[in-house]
């Protein structure tokens, strides 16, 4: 049987340590998360990724990379990508420029933002990015749950477009309010990451922006009914369930539907993302050392027993992020945790997980940077972005 390495970790800097090492030969690891910490410049990058490839070739390595001010790596000529917010108001511009502007010029642009954004992170040796959020871009004043589902046209598409967003954390991360809007665009961007040999991550399942309170830091409540949610911000999941890899649940909790954050809760994963909506890609958790991460039914657990509790409720991988630096005993407690539930029949390994996890990494070789800055459809792309 397929061993199933379902853990994505960390590493401390911009090369890799003996105990960084020993953590990536883990059978349990399955990927590593890069952030602006591990960056000092692309040639630098090239060597780290090389050297966590020569750990284990079938590792899969990741970033946040997004454009906007979620963008990890800035400088040494990597391109500074639009939040997604300019694609949207790209969009709102339809009509206004003659042919070929406004909508159309916006899924072009959406199109070429993703291929600059995945052969540039694959000329580096990076396979994988957590983009595109799905997320609405819910204004302040949108309607409270009661109002939203006594509206004619109900949500945030009859809504136009916000002016500041309710959701600080995900605000200009957001393609549009509209979920219509955002699942063409965030399909053109995925089209673009697509070409370039990079599967992707559609995040945060079922949806963040209608709450205020950061995940990082609160738990957030959304009180809408199911019914709410998926006519709205779950929508382009529906919609693009053919055409997402990889989903990541949001650390919110939605009482209407589960006393647990969507994250944990078998229903969320399971019977609506799963069985509902039919998506079959990865479900990838989001970071298990946030606040919203770890209290489930009322009480902050371990390390271990949340990845378990994601790991039943139907996520493929979990990730743990930001906790190799000091001594990483968060990192090694995981490991040695999982390792231990498996023994003991708490934790069955999962042969279809594996293979979903396999299946995100890249299929086809990048092309190196040098060659990458002649390519003719990277150059296009690049006179395509706002």
């Amino acid at each position: 049987m397929m061993e199933h390495a379902p853990l994505i970790l960390d590493v401390a800097g911009t090369a890799l340590t003996a105990a960084d090492r020993r953590r990536l030969a883990h059978p349990l690891t399955g990927g590593v998360i890069l952030f602006a910490r591990n960056w000092q410049s692309r040639a630098q990058l090239l060597e780290l990724t090389s050297a966590i490839k020569a750990v284990r070739d079938d590792l899969l390595i990741c970033v946040d990379h997004e454009g906007g001010r979620v963008q990890r790596f800035r400088s040494d000529g990597f391109t500074h990508l639009p939040p997604m917010r300019a694609l949207g108001e790209m969009w709102m511009q339809d009509g206004q420029g003659g042919p070929g502007s406004g909508a159309m010029a916006a899924t072009n642009a959406a199109t070429a933002a993703g291929y600059v954004l995945a052969s540039e992170l694959r000329a580096c040796g990076v396979d994988f990015s957590f983009t595109p959020v799905l997320d609405l871009d819910w204004p302040d004043d949108a309607p409270t749950p009661a109002k939203a589902l006594a509206a004619p046209q109900g949500g945030p598409g009859s809504l136009g477009r916000p002016g500041a967003s309710r959701s600080g954390v995900i605000g200009d991360r957001a393609f549009h309010a509209d979920p219509r809007v955002v699942t063409l665009l965030a399909k053109s961007l995925v089209q673009g990451l697509l070409q370039a040999g990079m599967a992707h991550c559609g995040k945060h399942f079922p949806g963040h922006g209608f709450v205020a309170a950061d995940s990082h830091t609160d738990i957030p409540v959304d009180r809408r009914s199911l019914k709410a949610i998926l006519q709205d911000d779950a929508a382009p999941y529906a919609w693009l369930r053919s055409t997402l890899t990889s989903v990541m649940p949001a650390h919110v909790i939605y009482p209407q539907v589960d006393p647990r954050p969507a994250g944990f809760s078998r229903k969320w994963l399971h019977d609506i993302l799963r069985g509902r909506l039919g998506f079959d890609g990865a479900i990838i958790s989001d970071d298990l050392s946030m606040e919203g991460a770890r209290r489930i039914d009322g009480r902050l657990v371990g390390y271990t027993d949340a990845a378990v509790a994601a790991l039943q409720a139907g996520c493929d991988l979990v990730l743990l992020c930001n906790q190799s630096v000091g001594a990483g005993r968060a990192v090694d407690e995981l490991l040695d945790g999982l390792a231990a539930q498996q023994a003991q029949g708490q934790w069955h390994p999962s042969q279809d997980s594996e293979s979903r996890r396999v299946a995100l990494l890249p299929q086809t070789l990048p092309l190196a940077w040098d060659d990458l800055m002649f390519q003719p459809a990277y150059l296009q792309a690049l006179e395509m972005l706002p």
